[in-house]
């Protein structure tokens, strides 16, 4: 019979890791772009919604 307690934890922990990983990335790279010397923000405005779509 297949171990399904054992499957349940390496799954559990591989996905764990894999999240924390992620975050790490994440975070890592929020941490490039505060640093860059460049600020390219460009404020969009919506638009406006014409007669034709009514």
């Amino acid at each position: 019979m297949p171990d399904y307690q054992k499957m349940y934890l390496t799954l559990f922990n591989k996905i764990s890791d894999t999240i924390e990983e992620l975050r790490q990335a994440q975070a890592e790279t929020e941490e490039l772009y505060l640093d860059s010397t460049e600020a390219n923000l460009h404020l969009m405005q919506p638009e406006k919604e014409s007669s034709a779509k009514k």
